[in-house]
């Protein structure tokens, strides 16, 4: 099922349970300006951003911290005011920025919240930035694959729309450890490990309960077997101009 209703403020909500129809996601997903749904692959997402920071002028960090408060409003909804620490793994890149931002949100909000820094983040990007943000807020750290005992919630901020090969490493570790945890999971973008395009899992990935993607669906949403991957689905409005997703969108394949 879609539901474009119910959702946080500044989102709109797409639940599924992974079975959702080409048709369904069609009827449901469509642009009010187009007869088809649009969507991105990672070429357009990426070209997308940059557009956004080098057209428009506006500041990676703004469309991180953007995203940080529509992912903060995701997660605080599913916690339905149950006690609990929200664990957020972050991965070194921008994903993981994402995660930074909205720990820092959320601590704001009055929940308790850990970080678990899977790679540290590259000093002088967004997302160092923000990390750093989090260690002067005095936001716990936990070297992987530490976490607090009473962990009610995991947040998946490792790997994007970006990643185009299978997971290794620490990272493909904390992936395996969160799916045996048995917690319910928040997806950053996607569930780390899927292909963005391909619709399939890049080895090892993520299986969510949620996941706040940014800007507009993706293909691997509507595509098996990485459409059970996502859980419920939110659409995550960052501020990019709104004509950028009619230039770089592409009409949904329905008949894949």
């Amino acid at each position: 099922m879609i539901d474009h209703g119910g959702a946080p403020s500044g989102t709109g909500a797409i639940d599924t349970d992974g079975s959702t129809t080409a048709v369904a996601y069609a009827a449901r997903t469509m642009p009010q300006s187009s007869r088809e749904p649009l969507e991105l692959t990672r070429a357009a997402a990426r070209a997308l951003d940059e557009a956004a920071q080098q057209r428009f002028g506006i500041p990676g960090i703004v469309l991180m911290e953007n995203a940080a408060r529509g992912l903060a409003d995701l997660v605080a909804s599913m916690t339905r005011g149950e006690s609990g620490t929200i664990g957020i793994v972050c991965g070194s890149g921008n994903n993981g920025g994402d995660g930074y931002a909205m720990a820092r949100h959320l601590a704001n909000r009055g929940f308790a919240v850990e970080l678990i820094a899977v790679r540290p983040s590259r000093p002088g990007s967004d997302a160092f930035t923000n990390a750093e943000t989090c260690r002067r807020m005095g936001i716990p750290f936990r070297a992987w694959p530490e976490r607090a005992g009473d962990t009610a919630l995991l947040v998946d901020a490792i790997f994007g729309t970006g990643l185009d090969r299978p997971p290794a490493g620490p990272e493909l570790e904390a992936i395996q450890a969160m799916n045996a945890s048995g917690l319910p999971i928040v997806a950053v973008d996607l569930p780390s490990g899927v292909d963005n395009d391909r619709g399939e899992p890049l080895g090892e990935s993520v299986r969510a309960t949620a996941t706040g993607v940014t800007v507009a669906p993706r293909p691997a949403m509507r595509l098996a077997p990485a459409c059970e991957r996502f859980g419920r689905v939110t659409i995550i409005d960052i501020g990019s101009p709104a004509v950028l997703l009619r230039e770089f969108g592409q009409a949904s394949r329905l008949s894949e």
